[in-house]
């Protein structure tokens, strides 16, 4: 291989990176514009593009340290700043002081939760992440602008999603284990059902996608604050028998 050729390869990954970022702007303008909508779907768009491109640099073995920087800093502005501000633009200037803590908060803690996983990432389990990832706050965050913009009824539990907001920005930051999916047991029993649960998933997405996305998104994020409780009360339950 040419050093041409190298260099290449070496920018291909961090092409999908840009492009992730430069969709978030574009989302950002629609927002400021008030194109709630579209701003919603070019996030979903950077985190396809997010998604991509560290698959692609393992796929041509071109991950470096250069590139988990630069996707770290897409990640702040991708599912940081255009879902806090599409957010703060939809409903948060409603509610003042308010509508702009939980958008600061929204983009700190996902910071921070940034900052944690590379830190933490060397050492830690692939079947888990500690915390909600921030891609996954972002779809919360986006597909319920959504549903609010396609449901009209649901303008008058706005506050709500301020609340649902600050909530998801704290499971960020917590202790709480959620399944990455990058490690997955594929012996023949689960296999099974995990096929049956992504085609159901699919299923849903495709009938209907701005609620299958927040089925999918708002169960995902239950399922970990279930589990967190589960095992305080096996603990408690353990200690009461000492």
């Amino acid at each position: 291989m040419s050093g041409r050729q190298f260099h290449l390869i070496y920018i291909l990954p961090n092409l999908f990176t840009a492009a992730s970022i430069f969709t978030a702007i574009v989302a950002i303008v629609s927002s400021i514009n008030g194109n709630f909508e579209k701003s919603a779907w070019l996030i979903f768009l950077s985190i396809v593009f997010d998604g991509l491109d560290g698959r692609i640099a393992r796929l041509t073995r071109t991950t470096s340290r250069f590139g988990a920087e630069f996707d770290s800093l897409a990640d702040i502005i991708a599912f940081g700043v255009a879902p806090a501000l599409l957010l703060y633009l939809y409903i948060g200037h409603e509610y003042g002081k308010l509508g702009v803590l939980v958008m600061a908060l929204y983009i700190i803690f996902g910071a921070i939760r940034l900052a944690r996983f590379n830190t933490m990432s060397l050492n830690a389990d692939p079947s888990v992440f500690i915390g909600v990832p921030i891609p996954v706050a972002a779809i919360f965050v986006s597909v319920w602008v959504l549903m609010f913009e396609e449901y009209g009824a649901l303008q008058k539990y706005s506050l709500s999603l301020l609340i649902a907001t600050l909530l998801v920005s704290l499971l960020m930051v917590s202790n709480i284990r959620y399944p990455s999916f990058k490690k997955i047991n594929l012996k023949k029993p689960v296999l099974t059902k995990t096929l049956i649960l992504l085609i159901m998933s699919a299923s849903l997405i495709y009938l209907y996608p701005v609620e299958g996305f927040a089925s999918i998104s708002t169960l995902y994020l239950i399922w970990g604050i279930a589990g967190a409780l589960r095992t305080i009360i096996n603990r408690k339950m353990i200690h009461s028998r000492r």
